[in-house]
């Protein structure tokens, strides 16, 4: 599990450490961190275009000589900088750095760095014409504690360092990103390497901030920030998650899912979202919907009726919405789902009628509700509870948003999207973020793929949060495996049991 933690619990965590620590010692540490990334950079020379992390680590004298240029603004994360550059220069860099803040410039780095044989200026023509000289920027403009972007006399550099293409190291977050929430108001600093300190922050993992970060490097520097904010799934987590039969297993033990989807017009959805359920480990489906015939050609392992969930006999969860339509008959069906007392993931159409139908009145019954809106529904959604938002709003507010609804609607809330974010209605629990999305999912019946996936899950008793998490980490998983291409939804649902043995280590 990888965990990022808000700017108040790291700046306490790292008050309290410093306390035990001689003074200037934790900020030692972190520059000694962020040199040795500058470093690697470095010695990679012409093979820029390689990953970080396929660099090799080569001789100092490819340091030596090499052009560092360092963009200072006020507090410890200019201070960072300065102090890693004087490392830099120890080993025979030239290093130049650019002071932003004047005064305010962090007294004892400049004088680490002086003291090295780097060289300050505050003229900004002459800090240009040094970024076109460099062969590494190191970002230390703006910490972990700014907000509502960049200010004008920034933007210059940001702009000359995204024009002359060299290589970023930023100092613990890309400057212009909100640390807490990934936001981006305006310009910011687009990073080839990000070195955070401590512990992974939200902005690092989340878009549109992620974006920003390039390739997230880790320094330990021994704080405690205890209780994240937003965690990030691996392997072993969803390994750990993933329901297991036993010898006493039959199907009905494994989980029977419910899928109340497609219509006349859009069959495939239904047959999609079955796909996946079979795929993603229920032991059985029971299919309730007009695609009943679709379905079972598709799928002839499948219990299917043409009525709604009432008639479809007893499951341990529903998945209720993907071409489902928005007539009287679809919110029928959505009211049935609700009403069977089973958990329900509300997908597609049925997020719309879900929306008409109310945040007061939508969990009445207390259910397990999982929604899984892209950003166009989730505004529907809001607009239900009386919120209003745009869809850019939120793209760029993603957690928050997924927090909103979450709590509304008193659900768990699983927004899709570059990255997608899974939160619950407990504000104090973790946001998790999915790390295994590409891109290439960005194409029709995906959603629909998900959904059933995640209703599986839910029907093998996996709590909300774990079932839409895995699901989102297995879909994208899925589409990784078919390669950096084009991927069609029945592909990534046919693939998702690779997925599941590439995770488990399972031949």
């Amino acid at each position: 599990m990888r965990y990022a933690h808000t700017v108040e619990r790291v700046r306490a965590a790292e008050e309290s450490l410093m306390r035990r620590l001689p003074e200037g010692a934790l900020m030692q540490r972190a520059a000694a961190g962020l040199a040795a990334t500058c470093k690697e950079l470095l010695a990679g020379g012409a093979d820029r275009g390689m990953s970080v992390a396929r660099r090799t680590v080569r001789s100092s004298h490819r340091v030596y000589g090499s052009r560092v240029v360092l963009l200072v603004g006020s507090g410890d994360n200019g201070g960072d900088a300065l102090f890693a550059g004087a490392r830099l220069a120890a080993r025979g860099a030239r290093v130049s750095a650019v002071l932003l803040a004047g005064e305010r410039t962090h007294g004892a780095g400049l004088a680490a760095l002086l003291g090295a044989g780097g060289v300050v200026t505050e003229d900004q023509a002459e800090g240009l014409a040094e970024i076109g000289r460099a062969g590494l920027v190191v970002d230390g403009i703006v910490g972990i504690g700014g907000r509502g972007g960049l200010r004008d006399s920034a933007l210059p550099y940001v702009q000359a360092v995204e024009r002359s293409g060299v290589p970023v190291v930023a100092v613990d977050l890309p400057s212009g990103v909100d640390a807490d929430t990934g936001e981006v108001a305006g310009a910011a600093v687009r990073a080839t390497v990000t070195v955070t300190f401590g512990t992974h922050k939200p902005g690092l993992l989340v878009d549109p901030g992620a974006q920003y970060a390039g390739v997230v490097r880790l320094v330990e520097i021994g704080i405690e920030p205890g209780p994240a904010a937003v965690q990030a799934l691996q392997h072993a987590d969803v390994a750990a998650l993933l329901p297991r039969p036993s010898a006493e297993s039959d199907k009905y033990r494994r989980g029977v899912v419910g899928i109340a989807a497609g219509s006349d017009r859009y069959p495939g959805a239904a047959v999609l979202a079955v796909s996946s359920a079979l795929n993603g480990g229920a032991g059985a489906v029971r299919y309730a919907g007009s695609a009943a015939t679709e379905v079972v050609r598709a799928h002839p392992e499948v219990l299917v009726t043409n009525g709604g969930p009432k008639a479809a006999g007893r499951v341990q969860a529903w998945v209720v919405g993907p071409g489902l339509s928005d007539d009287d008959q679809a919110q029928r069906t959505l009211e049935e789902a609700l009403a069977a007392g089973a958990p329900v993931l509300v997908d597609a159409d049925g997020l719309r009628l879900l929306a008409r139908r109310g945040a007061a009145l939508s969990n009445a019954g207390a259910i397990d509700l999982l929604l899984t809106p892209h950003a166009g529904e989730a505004v529907a959604l809001l607009a239900g509870a009386g919120v209003e938002a745009t869809r850019e709003q939120v793209e760029g507010a993603r957690i928050s948003c997924a927090r909103r609804i979450a709590e509304l609607y008193g659900c768990t809330v699983l927004l899709k999207g570059s990255t997608t974010v899974v939160a619950g209605p407990d504000p104090a629990a973790p946001v998790r973020v999915n790390p295994t999305g590409t891109p290439w999912l960005a194409t029709a019946g995906s959603g629909d793929v998900l959904s059933g996936l995640a209703g599986s899950l839910l029907a093998a008793g996996l709590a909300p949060i774990d079932a839409g998490s895995v699901a989102a980490y297995l879909h994208g998983l899925a589409a990784r495996t078919l390669g950096d291409a084009p991927v069609t939804a029945a592909g990534v649902a046919a693939a998702l049991p690779a997925a599941w043995r590439g995770v488990t280590g399972v031949d």
